[in-house]
Order: C-alpha cells, then structure tokens, then sequence
C-alpha cells in the first residue's frame, strides 16, 4: 500500500481532430501559456500605473515572449546536451529533438537573457527604459515561472531523488523518466510543487516589498534575481535527472545549481550598486526625449521642469497640470481681486496698459502717462533704470 502521495498525472494533453488528422494540444504547453497570461496581467496592472502609453506592454511583449522561449530552449539543449548531440558530443544524439519544445526543456536563464534582450527591443520601439520595466514585470515573471512549473508535473519530469514524505510523487513505472532500477512504488520529492509554492511566496515578497520601498531604476528585479535564485540552489541539488556537471573550487554539481550562485551575487552587487548611487533626476518609465508633453517623470503631471522654462529663464512661469487649468501665484503686492485691473495687459514688451488706465502713480517719479511720458503740469524725476516691484511678473 502506497502511503498518501501526489499522484501520477491521468492525462497530457488531448488531441483536435483536423481533416488531415489530429493537432496534439499538450498539458505542458497549456500551463507554459497560463503563466504567461498571469504574468502579463499582473505586470499589465503594475505597468499601467507608472503612467505609461497605453498598449506599450504588448509592444514590448510580442518581441519579449518569443525571445524568451527561444533563449529557455537554447539554454536547455546546451545544459543537457547528451539527448540532442550525444553524450560528450560524439553526434550520436538526435537534433531533430531540439524544437519539440512540447516535451518539455526550457531553462529559465536563458530565457531571461534573451526575454531581456526582446524587451529592450520593444522598449525602445516604445520609447521607456528597460529597468522600468523590468521592475514592473519582476513579481509577474515568477508568477509565470509559479503557474508554469505544473507542466513538469503533467510531463512526468525534473523531479527529486527518492523520498517517504506523505507528499511523496508518484511517477509511472513505464515513463520513460522513471528511474532504472528502482522499484515501481517509488516515490519522489515534488520538486516542481517545491518551487512553484516557493514563487508564489516570492510573489507576495517583492509586491509588500515594492510597496514599501518603492524600488525603481532595476532593484526591485534585482530582488527578484537574488531570491529565485536562494530557493533554485537547493530544489535544484534535490533533482536527479540528467544534467551538465561543472567542477569548481573542488565541488562537483550541476550546472544550474553554479549558474544560480553566480547570478545571485550579480544580483546582489548590482543591487548594491544602484542603491549608493545618487539620482537627482526625477524618476521615469520614459527615455529622454519621450516624455509626452503632459508629463515630467509623474504620471498626468504637466512639465514643470522643462529644461530653461522657454522664454522664462528665471523660473517664473506657473506649472501647467494635465487638465490645463493653470495655477496662479500669488503676489504680495498686488491683490488678486482688488488691483486686477490695475495689472498691466498679459503681454510682453513694455508700454502696454489696461485701456481704463489713463495714468499711472509712482511716488517716487511723480505722475506719468500710459506711455511713461509725463503729464504737463507734474513734477517729473528720471528714470533710474529698474522696473518697480509690480513689473516682475508677465
């Protein structure tokens, strides 16, 4: 009698009859797609509040996704090469396996770095910077990777070494993954299960931590480098399928198992790295020179930091929000509602006045007329060449 255990999947996949004859829709491509789709809506929901262009995800995504994939392959092929060129590449493999991608083999890594490549691709086609994105898309990613480990469950695949936990899997005696020589009641770690919960854990991390800290400029990515790879070392030294082993420092282990040490300390300097460097610029999903005109780094803000302030040199010009309503400043010498119509017309150059102001007091230089020539009868002073207090403002 087996003790409680996860069982064997029933089923992979089904078939779609074709006048030609059947389309093969696989279990394991099935939960490929669904992380996928949970990953872009996750990311979608956090991409839309940095105040991007609408439709920008899918700009970026349609040139990510297919990199990804192509990268999770080619890394999987060259980590486990033995089935695709033979063992020590003696060409007695088969090549044709290389694209079945339906029975499983995507590396995460690679499909990382050439995923990165594709969204730099998009995200110059869409004018926004790639760590921007890569921190909206961090938590969304091991969402995927959460949702898209089941289809090694389904594929029978990639699990532990033996084990009588009561969580214990059970894989069939005659898959072609079950391991010779153990006994048809074997049961093994759920290492699949293992790293799917330890994603969603990570899930809910990087979002409180996000919410916090507020990571920006690539740290929260970072963050999510550093922690997937924690929890890969020891679920991946729990596998025992075939893999690439790499002798280093006298240690001999998986491939993976040394690539996800590396990538964690580079993640880690990185993060280090950009959270001693001081940024003045405002913070921005945009590249310069594609900020839209009613924004300035905050999403719906109009530019208020508009390099010289045109014609203003000073700085004087009011901001302008997105709505287009414009924001007064006050004036201690002139009030808003009593004096506006003793206020200059709003126009540049001097000599221009309100059409019910026949004369302008100054007491210091007597009286003169609209066009600062005096009026006959009145003592006069000369001017000495700066503007009174109330000229300032435009």
């Amino acid at each position: 009698m087996l003790p409680a255990s996860i069982p064997s999947p029933d089923w992979s996949g089904f078939d779609i009859p074709l006048p030609w004859g059947s389309l093969r829709i696989h279990a394991y491509a099935l939960c490929i797609l669904a992380g996928i789709v949970v990953g872009l809506w996750l990311t979608s929901v956090r991409w839309t509040k940095r105040g991007t262009p609408e439709g920008s995800l899918w700009d970026i995504a349609i040139w990510a996704i297919p990199f990804g994939i192509i990268g999770g392959r080619l890394y999987h092929v060259f980590s486990s090469p033995d089935a695709y060129f033979g063992p020590g590449f003696d060409g007695t493999g088969d090549l044709s396996l290389i694209p079945q991608i339906q029975r499983g083999g995507l590396g995460i890594w690679g499909a990382v770095l050439l995923g990165a490549v594709g969204a730099w691709i998009g995200c110059r086609r869409a004018g926004v910077k790639l760590t921007a994105f890569l921190d909206a898309a961090a938590p969304g990613l091991l969402l995927a990777q959460a949702v898209g480990r089941w289809g090694n469950y389904f594929n029978q695949e990639l699990f532990g070494g033996p084990t009588t936990l009561p969580w214990g899997l059970q894989i069939d005696a005659d898959n072609a993954n079950f391991p010779a020589g153990m006994p048809a009641d074997t049961l093994f770690h759920p290492t699949f299960l293992y790293e799917s919960l330890w994603n969603l854990a990570g899930v809910v991390i990087l979002l409180a931590l996000d919410r916090k800290f507020n990571f920006r400029r690539g740290r929260l990515f970072c963050l999510y480098a550093m922690y997937y790879t924690l929890g890969r070392v020891w679920i991946e030294a729990m596998r025992i399928d075939d893999a690439e082993q790499i002798s280093l420092f006298g240690i001999t282990t998986r491939l993976n198992v040394w690539t996800s040490i590396f990538v964690f300390l580079a993640a880690l300097v990185v993060f280090v790295v950009l959270g001693r460097r001081r940024r003045d610029e405002p913070d921005t999903p945009y590249l310069p020179g594609r900020v839209p005109a009613d924004q300035d780094g905050e999403p719906g803000l109009a530019s208020e930091r508009n390099e010289g302030h045109g014609n203003d040199p000073a700085g004087h010009l009011a901001a302008v929000p997105a709505h287009g309503k414009s924001i007064r400043h006050s004036d201690k010498s002139v009030s808003d509602s009593g004096s506006r119509g003793n206020l200059p017309d709003n126009q540049n150059g001097p000599g221009h006045t309100s059409a019910q102001t026949e004369a302008v007091a100054d007491p210091s230089a007597g009286t003169r007329s609209p066009q600062g020539l005096p009026v006959e009868g009145k003592p006069t002073h000369q001017d000495s060449g700066s503007a009174s207090d109330t000229d300032g403002t435009k």
